[in-house]
């Protein structure tokens, strides 16, 4: 069967044509040369039949990349790595804002912050000068899931209730700071510390088509795996090189779990933690080979190509 008749299951359900130059575009993200993407791409083609999951494609393409460099395939592996970071979303929301740091802001993660009506837990909340973004992380450990219009709605209603929190000259106003939710110690946004003030979604899969509309009609800043286009959560990872250590291809899921159970997120912390590494019980040897991973995904940004 040519490749090009080949139709690939993604991990929605739907059925799309097998692009060979979507594949070589993904394996150039991740820095691989032009001989190791030839051959990466070989071994693929191989594999191929009608009907195979987009999944058995990415596992046959990672491990063909790792045999010839473990810090490209984990640059390949970056979306895969993301979902990891659960089951729960903080380790997530750490991530996000590690991400806002690296352009200068001051960032805080599960913040009780109070509203006009209602007390509400916000997921990342970042500063910069008098500029104040409320941000609300929503993470998804499994393909295929988007962010529906509901999100953006329910979202932006708990930020309108901030708003109209921080623009009320009444103290007596800001019933989040007593209400049902027993969190008395709720934060006040006032309007003489912030002058900018922004409410964000960000996503590590997709917005629909609504959500996305509805959020720009709206004002919502939308930052999802790959919206907006040169914005994109996947872009600022790039050009940031904040990957998280669950793109370790020298640590196995468990020593993965335990790191970030001591809140180590990104490869970058991981120079600083060895002992957590010798906890573990890892050689020096393994040691030496997990530093010169994260040293190479440190140091060696991968700047999205267009």
């Amino acid at each position: 069967m040519s490749k090009r008749t080949v139709r690939i299951t993604k991990a929605s359900g739907e059925k799309v044509p097998f692009s060979e130059n979507k594949l070589r575009h993904s394996l150039l993200r991740s820095g691989a040369t032009e001989s190791q993407i030839d051959f990466v791409v070989e071994e693929v083609n191989d594999l191929l039949y009608d009907g195979i999951p987009t999944g058995k494609i990415y596992r046959k393409a990672y491990d063909m990349l790792r045999k010839r460099s473990r810090s490209k395939a984990a640059r390949y592996k970056l979306k895969k790595a993301i979902m990891e970071l659960g089951p729960s979303g903080y380790p997530f929301e750490q991530f996000v804002g590690a991400i806002l740091e690296q352009q200068g802001f001051r960032s805080e993660v599960g913040v009780m912050v109070a509203g006009k009506c209602v007390t509400h837990e916000i997921d990342v909340l970042a500063q910069k000068n008098s500029k104040l973004i409320l941000v609300e992380c929503k993470f998804h450990n499994r393909p295929g899931v988007k962010c529906d219009v509901k999100v953006p709605l329910y979202i932006h209603s708990r930020f309108r209730d901030v708003v109209m929190s921080r623009n009320s000259d009444n103290p007596a106003d800001h019933i989040g700071r007593n209400s049902g939710s027993g969190k008395s110690d709720a934060r006040i946004l006032s309007r003489e510390d912030y002058s900018e003030f922004e409410g964000w979604i960000v996503t590590n899969t997709r917005f629909t088509d609504d959500a996305i509309s509805y959020g720009v009609c709206t004002g919502l800043v939308m930052l999802g795996w790959d919206y907006p286009n040169k914005s994109s959560l996947k872009h600022r990872i790039g050009l940031s090189g904040l990957h998280p250590v669950t793109c370790l291809s020298s640590l196995n899921r468990k020593e993965k779990e335990f790191l970030l159970d001591k809140g180590v997120v990104l490869c970058r912390m991981v120079p600083d933690d060895l002992g957590l590494l010798r906890e573990l019980g890892l050689s020096d040897a393994r040691i030496a080979k997990v530093e010169r991973e994260c040293d190479e995904l440190v140091h060696e940004l991968d700047v999205p190509r267009e």
